[in-house]
């Protein structure tokens, strides 16, 4: 089994590169955007939970986050693996998904960080916007403001794991099949 944290700022590649990876390797996708809009809409308990927050204005709190992880962990117990897309973003955050993973018998296999620098994100990500029509992609300021709360927030999270031995940084700029070779060339060696 292969669970592998996807790591790196908005812009990197995430996206492009998980699509390759679940291909690839038959993982289960972990996106906790994508979870909490499906438990919202499923009206599940913590869906509800989630739901109310939202109306108000209020961030979901990490116990509901890392709730509805465990429920699709659960609901996957015969897959071959998840790949854990925008979470964790915070220490507490990976400190809870490592206790859940240990809970149900797995663990993270590596974190594998696509580094971009902050001028090519914003590049991306203002290009993006254009295609995508999302108005937090097309607006500079906060595309910036972003990358700059990534790089702040979540950059401990790349040391909790470089203490486990469980990272792997990987240049995310250059060819998209090259980047995704060197990404095999790492799950490869965590086995299955």
């Amino acid at each position: 089994m292969i669970n592998i944290v996807l790591f790196g700022p908005p812009g990197a590649g995430k996206g492009t590169q998980s699509k390759k990876i679940i291909e690839k390797y038959q993982l289960i996708h972990l996106s906790t955007g994508d979870l909490l809009r499906a438990e919202v809409m499923a009206e599940t308990e913590l869906g509800k939970k989630a739901k109310d927050l939202m109306s108000k204005g209020l961030l979901v709190p990490d116990e509901i986050v890392i709730g509805m992880i465990e429920n699709k962990v659960k609901s996957n117990t015969n897959a071959k693996g998840f790949v854990f897309d925008g979470f964790p973003r915070t220490i507490a955050q990976a400190e809870a998904l490592d206790n859940l993973m240990s809970k149900n018998n797995i663990k993270i296999s590596g974190t594998v960080a696509l580094e971009v620098d902050e001028v090519e994100l914003t590049k991306r990500i203002l290009e993006r916007g254009k295609l995508s029509g999302r108005i937090d992609d097309q607006n500079e300021t906060l595309v910036k403001n972003r990358v700059k709360v990534y790089f702040k927030e979540t950059a401990p999270v790349a040391d909790y794991y470089k203490k486990q031995n469980k990272f792997t940084s990987i240049q995310g700029i250059g060819e998209v099949e090259d980047i995704f070779k060197q990404i095999c060339t790492t799950l490869d060696s965590y086995g299955s």
